[in-house]
């Protein structure tokens, strides 16, 4: 991405408008030099493999401040700390309550009520901590509890996925909240919402 380029971790929609219309620009570039034999395509599409990976992590980032902001002010904190884990391979689930209460719908753990901080929420997850093992609970801007068994979606998938993932959709089947997960084997980042999981990238 050029410095003419938006690249924030809170970005706005303008910020993505202008994104898209850069990513359509660079693919009109790459069909007017397919005839021209000077022109290295094979470049052209690597670097527009590039701007494709910019422009997902941009949008990812748009949708899940969308989701979120409304519902705590520590997005960024909360983004911080997937990364550090995801960069860790430091395996996580992360609910952010939303309106529907999910107290009910799952097995509390650990009382914590905590500020939102990523070092705090990397150091949960730590291999070696006691409350690794189950999820973190975010309401508004605290860290309610931590060690939370939440409810297997028993929905079947093309490709197999581990207990983090299953509970993480199994939540969001019965509720409006967000939860995010880090896979302990890859690093991958998703979030589940209403009963999907999506993959994701944060902006540097």
């Amino acid at each position: 991405m050029d410095n003419n380029h938006p690249k924030a971790t809170s970005p706005q929609f303008a910020d993505v408008a202008v994104q898209f219309h850069y990513l359509a620009d660079k693919i009109r570039n790459v069909l007017s030099s397919m005839d021209q034999e000077e022109i290295d395509v094979l470049r052209n599409l690597k670097l527009l493999s590039k701007v494709c990976t910019d422009t997902e992590k941009l949008v990812s980032a748009y949708h899940l401040n969308r989701l979120l902001t409304p519902y705590t002010s520590q997005c960024n904190e909360i983004f911080k700390a997937i990364k550090l884990l995801s960069d860790q391979r430091k395996g996580a689930l992360i609910v952010v309550e939303r309106e529907d209460n999910v107290n009910d719908r799952i097995t509390t753990g650990t009382p914590l009520y905590a500020k939102i901080s990523s070092t705090l929420l990397d150091s949960i997850f730590h291999v070696g901590s006691p409350l690794h093992d189950g999820a973190v609970l975010i309401q508004k801007d605290t860290i309610v509890s931590a060690a939370n068994v939440l409810p297997l979606t028993r929905k079947s998938f093309k490709t197999k996925l581990g207990t983090r993932h299953r509970a993480g959709i199994g939540l969001s089947e019965s509720t409006d909240a967000l939860t995010f997960i880090v896979s302990e084997e890859t690093g991958k980042k998703s979030f589940a919402f209403n009963g999907s999981l999506y993959g994701f990238e944060i902006p540097n």
